[in-house]
């Protein structure tokens, strides 16, 4: 708009010229025609294109790129405002989210992520560019800071690094960090990792990745730890044991003190993935059960969003001989001194003998300032509440089914077995009832699992809700089952098709044509 003249493309295309590469003093790229009309003067448009070439891009011949890797043109769908709204629309009420209902997808902590903190990470003071000097951005460093200090301190750890993008992205450096150590102190030979069968399979994939031999650790009767298959599998070539406490059945390892004890006699170290923290915030901390090394998972814990394949968190704490290995840089307080109103000063530090960095600058800055904001909105007292509500919803929850729940006394989640019914089937049945269904057919310890995490999020109306949808699918016939579901957008899809073969493109559904 100029002087107050409306524009055919304010709401349609505008912002499209500037983005492309013209603008509106009335030069048109040679190259791309991309718009309804360009500006002439004192606020006059013409016009540039008919309607009928809108979905049509021209493309000039002078690409820099290989010619293997251009085209003549580009379609473009022509779409109004209103189609255009009504589709993304369509889109959102077709999708289930936390948002819409419950969410119990046991182990993955599904938990609301409350709109502040997205007004928080929203702040003009939070946009900082990561490449301004250490002085001119002194508050995001302090907010780094002590953010690693809340982590240490919920963690048990002595130093934490905030640089990992993910949890995945976390674990592998957790074991990066002991490899170096390991290597530091001679012992390089120790090329094994042991990983309780019922673990996370990012656990095996993290060890497998990080260069070690995998082995693989059974449960006892009560779906625990076995103390003689773990003595079994610890020797000199032991680097580290990997453990959730509780762990994925929802059980505490009442032996971890004596765990912890017979994998630092071999010479290894203790892991914790941090998956199941939900259940111990401001009641139990891994460190102070023996562990070394630890990764967060903030969008399990402190409900920062799930990345999806955007940006994530995944912070990793250690004990103090392990600190020295973290990835660069870290933050601390500068020695410099304070400024004149007596704060203290923060800096950019390398750890000694650290394997590097793992991630551009600090990690992803707005999901970490998100994370900072939970923590210190809720507090010691909210974090303890988060962890007992969390406790009680799950008992509460596996007390109204009627599934068979074969491991207890659990925690913050349950697995329960769906007997003689598919898991799968059951799953896709309880999306007619108008709920999310919980994990299935893992962990294996359990046949036909359904494995659930209400979380502490959900009310006793809501767990009511997901109670009688469990029950009402239990009573149902394998015929039913089968041909679920039944009231969803979609019905019961090829599930490994559409991983291998994903349509990603508008363009792709004039293959169904």
């Amino acid at each position: 708009m100029t002087d107050g003249v409306d524009s055919p493309v304010d709401d349609e295309t505008d912002g499209g010229s500037e983005a492309i590469g013209g603008d509106r003093s009335g030069r048109t790229d040679d190259r791309v025609r991309y718009d309804q009309a360009r500006y002439v003067e004192d606020g006059q448009y013409e016009p540039l294109l008919s309607e009928k070439d809108l979905t049509r891009v021209e493309i000039g011949e002078d690409s820099p790129l290989p010619e293997e890797l251009t085209r003549d043109s580009l379609e473009l769908p022509s779409l109004s405002e209103p189609e255009l709204a009504r589709h993304y629309t369509r889109l959102s009420q077709m999708v289930y989210g936390i948002d819409s209902g419950p969410y119990p997808l046991g182990s993955c902590t599904m938990k609301y992520n409350p709109k502040f903190t997205e007004d928080v990470a929203a702040l003009p003071s939070a946009s900082v560019h990561p490449d301004r000097s250490e002085r001119s951005v002194q508050g995001t460093l302090e907010v780094l800071y002590r953010l690693q200090d809340y982590l240490g301190r919920i963690g048990g750890m002595d130093a934490v690094t905030l640089q990992p993008p993910a949890g995945a992205a976390g674990e592998f450096v957790g074991i990066r960090v002991a490899a170096a150590y390991h290597e530091h102190n001679g012992d390089g030979h120790r090329d094994e990792v042991i990983v309780p069968e019922s673990a996370h399979g990012t656990n095996f994939a993290t060890a497998a990745l990080g260069g070690y031999d995998v082995v693989s650790l059974p449960s006892d009767d009560g779906g625990r730890v076995d103390l003689e298959a773990l003595e079994a599998a610890l020797s000199d070539r032991t680097a580290a044991l990997m453990l959730t406490n509780p762990n994925t059945l929802g059980l505490f390892e009442r032996d971890i003190a004596e765990i912890a004890g017979m994998v630092h006699d071999a010479g290894g170290l203790l892991y914790y993935d941090g998956a199941n923290l939900n259940a111990l915030l401001g009641r139990a901390r891994p460190g102070d059960m023996g562990f070394d090394v630890m990764h967060y998972n903030v969008h399990k814990t402190f409900a920062t969003p799930h990345g999806g394949g955007g940006p994530g968190a995944g912070p990793v704490g250690v004990t103090a001989d392990l600190a020295p290995f973290l990835p660069a840089p870290r933050v601390r307080e500068s020695d410099d001194g304070s400024t004149e109103s007596g704060e203290p000063t923060y800096e950019l530090f390398d750890p000694e003998h650290t394997i590097g960095k793992v991630h551009g600058f600090q990690g992803n800055w707005l999901v970490l300032v998100k994370a900072f904001a939970y923590i210190a909105r809720l507090g010691d007292a909210g974090l303890a509440d988060a962890s007992a509500k969390a406790i009680l919803n799950a008992n509460y929850l596996a007390s109204r089914i009627a599934y068979d729940v074969p491991y207890e006394p659990f925690h913050h989640e349950f697995v329960a077995s769906a007997g003689d019914q598919d898991a799968a089937d059951v799953a896709k049945r309880m999306l007619d009832h108008g709920v999310h269904p919980p994990t299935t057919k893992w962990p294996e310890i359990v046949p036909e699992a359904l494995m659930t995490e209400p979380t502490e999020i959900e009310s006793k109306a809501t767990l009511d809700r997901l109670a009688a949808a469990f029950n009402a699918v239990a009573e149902e016939d394998d015929e039913t089952l089968e041909s679920a579901p039944q009231r969803t957008t979609a019905r019961r899809i090829d599930q490994t098709s559409a991983a291998r073969n994903p349509r990603l493109s508008w363009q792709a559904l004039e293959d169904d044509s």
